[in-house]
């Protein structure tokens, strides 16, 4: 093939088969699909796998929900009992019907419980991600989000397994390492993969792969993530993780801070007749929290619960945020402060806060507001 100036500017495969015959040589030129950048925008800025992390209420999820608004995304929930089944995928019983098509259409057929591979977030996530990589549609793949949600309640460890080495990423996004599939997975992609056409161009970025990477990604062999897969998630400091999440595990990921912000919006509590500031009362108790714990983790963030047309009412206040402070914050720290007080100076007792017959004590309420020196909305307070 004869190079001409319309080449210029373009990457190019060159392959010269090498004679010793004294013949001329052949110029086998193809072009090199570029799918460094995997989009286009603000998004190629954004880090491939990030974790947003502070405490409760600090709008974690809602950072996430805004920056892939739009955008293709799988979510999961880490908890103690997840593993590496529940998040990549296993066999399970399925229904399966019986008899010809026809049968099957009307609704007919015997229905039989069988055994199949079900793929879970990640694999679902990992299959889309390579659709969209080789979708011949854009230029430019559009991005896979995987969102995590609670990552550091489940034991990462175990629940990511060998897929821990694909998190390693070289320069332009893709996994370092490919890893090989069990049989089961390889199974299944093989058939996800059956019409997807991975670019051969592939094999430059793993020249010292032993093999063909873009064949054996298609055929499900191996895993490797593509620079278009985005793996983001959510950690609130606060929780009393069970699986404390190891350096090297955290080396893989990209951390983003969530500080409280408590002039998000014009929110009050109302309580027992009178309206208080929302963000003067959370200025005040994470004054508290901080002075007792010595640590940000356990203070409020302003989206610690969701107030309704602006109000935060007396059943969500006692319900959700004294409890809170109850038992997770000064549990282990005693109820010794001023806000914890009666008009004796006795410690209210959590069920204090409640009648007998399960309505809130408003009165209570009220009182450890005025603990805190938080004052009706339009009171005077040197009066």
């Amino acid at each position: 093939m004869k190079l001409t100036p319309e080449h210029v500017g373009k990457v190019y495969l060159i392959f010269v088969p090498l004679k010793n015959d004294g013949s001329e040589f052949e110029l086998s030129v193809t072009p090199f699909k570029n799918k460094v950048t995997p989009h286009a925008g603000s998004y190629s800025d954004f880090p491939l796998q990030q974790i947003f992390y502070g405490a409760p209420g600090t709008g974690k999820s809602f950072r996430i929900k805004r920056d892939t608004a739009n955008q293709s995304k799988i979510r999961t929930t880490f908890h103690p009992d997840s593993d590496y089944s529940t998040f990549v995928g296993c066999y399970k019983p399925t229904m399966s019907n019986e008899g010809d098509r026809a049968d099957q259409e009307k609704g007919g057929g015997t229905k039989q419980i069988e055994y199949a591979f079900v793929a879970q977030a990640f694999l679902k996530a990992y299959v889309k991600a390579w659709k969209s990589y080789c979708s011949k549609e854009s230029e430019n793949a559009k991005p896979q989000y995987l969102i995590i949600e609670e990552i550091n309640r489940g034991n990462c460890a175990q629940i990511f397994g060998d897929l821990f080495q694909l998190l390693d990423r070289n320069e332009d996004g893709y996994s370092t390492y490919p890893i090989v599939a069990d049989t089961d997975i390889q199974k299944y992609l093989s058939k996800e993969f059956e019409e997807l056409d991975v670019p051969d161009s592939l094999n430059m970025i793993y020249d010292d792969y032993d093999g063909n990477v873009a064949e054996d990604i298609k055929n499900g062999t191996v895993l490797a993530l593509p620079n278009n897969f985005y793996i983001w998630a959510t950690m609130n400091t606060s929780d009393q993780s069970l699986f404390p999440i190891d350096s090297a595990f955290k080396r893989r990921w990209d951390w983003k801070y969530m500080p409280i912000d408590t002039q998000k919006e014009n929110w009050n509590i109302e309580v027992d007749g009178n309206k208080y500031s929302w963000t003067v009362f959370l200025e005040k108790v994470n004054e508290q929290i901080f002075e007792v714990t010595k640590s940000e983790d356990k203070k409020l963030g302003f989206y610690f619960c969701r107030a309704n047309n602006n109000v935060v009412g007396a059943e969500k206040f006692v319900s959700k945020v004294i409890f809170y402070l109850y038992n997770d914050v000064f549990k282990d720290y005693g109820y010794d402060r001023k806000m914890f007080k009666d008009e004796n100076g006795k410690a209210i007792q959590f069920h204090e806060y409640f009648q007998c017959n399960g309505d809130i004590n408003e009165q209570k309420a009220a009182l450890f507001l005025d603990n805190l020196d938080v004052k009706p909305i339009g009171e005077n307070k040197e009066e």
